[in-house]
Order: structure tokens, then sequence, then C-alpha cells
């Protein structure tokens, strides 16, 4: 046997392994530091988790407007890192769902959305809340950044603890090169890296520094982490008014903005 022949054999081996690995949720991503990210909170339906999302305020908490179905009643679990280890009182429910009226499902367009708790939270080690980007800030190609979340894990199972991934700001001109019309320059950002995002990591925060700029929305629907699709963010400082008016104003004029709106 030829040592090229060799070489090649042991690629077609590995070649399963690798394939499944691509579909891991936070690629090549690793533990997170138990509350490390105390503004991290994990958006549940009937106890089981189905996105991420992240405190703002004591009682406002900023996820993808995907996330809801306009019908579910959903709760957060706040100050968790383990999820099997959160207690009654570490969950809250939503008191109101106040959707971008402009959110578009076709095409994934303003897909963020702010959840008003029906009860304040304490800020202490465990819980606390993040900055976010102000209106028309700009993060530069490049810049590292981190994503976290208790997305699918390679046996197929949510993961129980609190995963993170060092990612990288992708220039925009280079994000609509390769998402076409899906992807909008004064909405939505996007990133590369080793690690990245995958399903159920949705709605949580693209940070940078100590400051969220952006929400996971969405990637390539066939693998997670894709070179060719990288995963797409929606851009907070673009909703960096609309976010402070729903803080100041409260939830009744965003709400009946979003039914006037379809």
């Amino acid at each position: 046997m030829t040592l090229i022949t060799f070489f090649l054999l042991l690629l077609v081996s590995l070649l399963p392994h690798l394939t499944f690995m691509a579909h891991v949720g936070i690629v090549n991503g690793s533990v997170a530091k138990p509350h490390s990210r105390p503004y991290m909170v994990s958006v549940q339906l009937d106890g089981q988790h189905i996105c991420g999302g992240f405190l703002i305020t004591e009682e406002f908490v900023l996820t993808a407007a995907h996330c809801w179905n306009g019908e579910e009643n959903l709760t957060v679990v706040v100050g968790a890192h383990d999820l099997r280890q959160s207690m009654a009182s570490d969950r809250i429910e939503v008191e109101s769902y106040i959707r971008h009226p402009s959110y578009n499902s076709k095409f994934i367009w303003n897909d963020i959305m702010v959840f008003k708790l029906k009860e304040r939270v304490t800020q202490n080690s465990s819980v606390g809340w993040i900055s976010i980007s102000k209106k028309n800030e700009h993060v530069d190609a490049n810049t590292l950044c981190s994503v976290a979340g208790w997305g699918l894990l390679t046996n197929g199972t949510l993961s129980d603890c609190l995963m993170e991934a060092n990612v990288y700001i992708i220039s925009n001109t280079e994000c609509k090169s390769k998402w076409g019309r899906h992807f909008s320059v004064s909405q939505m950002m996007c990133t590369r890296g080793h690690g990245g995002s995958c399903r159920y990591d949705s709605g949580g925060p693209l940070v940078c520094g100590d400051t969220a700029v952006g929400i996971t929305s969405f990637g390539d629907p066939h693998l997670c982490n894709s070179p060719k699709h990288p995963n797409v963010y929606t851009n907070i400082s673009a909703y960096r008014p609309w976010i402070d008016s729903v803080i100041k104003n409260g939830k009744l004029d965003n709400i009946f903005n979003y039914y006037r709106a379809f």
C-alpha cells in the first residue's frame, strides 16, 4: 500500500465523523464558566429550551422574533448555567411579547422582539443585564466577538450547560455576496469562526467586548457555522430607537402597532 493510498483511506474513514461534528450546537465551542454571562436567559416552552435571550434591564429581555409564534405562552429562566439545576424561582413568566411591527417571517427581516417579564429580576452574582449597542454604532470587520447558548449537542440533544465560542465579524459586502437577497445590510451582520451558533441558539446575543451588538437570527439550514452561508445576526444598533421606545413607553402601543401591521 502506498503512503498516498493510506492517507486517502484514512480520510474516507473520518468523513462520517467530520460531517456529524458539523451539525453540533455552538460548533467547536466550550462550556462557559458558570455564571460568567449573567445576562443569558433560556427561553422555554412547557419547560423545554427553545431559544436564547438576554436581559437588557431588570424586566426586559431581548430575543429573536421568530422564537414566538404569536400564541405560545413562554417563560424565561434567569441565572442559569446547567439547566438541570434551575429552580422554580429562576423561572419567570412573560407579561407581554413585543415583536417588531415589521417582522417578516418569509425573509426573516426585522427579527427582533422584546419580552417584558411579569416580575423584575434582582441583580446578583448569577443574574444581571448587558449593555446594547448605540444607534448606528458600527463594528469593524474582523473584530473578535463571542456567542453563547444551550443549542444541540452532537448526540442530538440540547446542551444542559451554557456553551460559548469566539467569532469574528464579516464585512457587510462579504455577507451580502454569500447570502444575496436574504441579507439586509441595514438590518443584519454575520460572523465567521472555528466555532459558532446552531439550532436552538436563536435569540442569544452576539457580544463584542462588554456590549451585545447582535441577536442570533439564522444560518445555513443544512450545515451549522457554514463558511458558504455564515451565521446571521440582527444588528441591534439599527433598532436602538425602537428598543428604547419599547422600554420607555411600555407594552400597549407596541403591541397595537404590531397587530395593525398585518
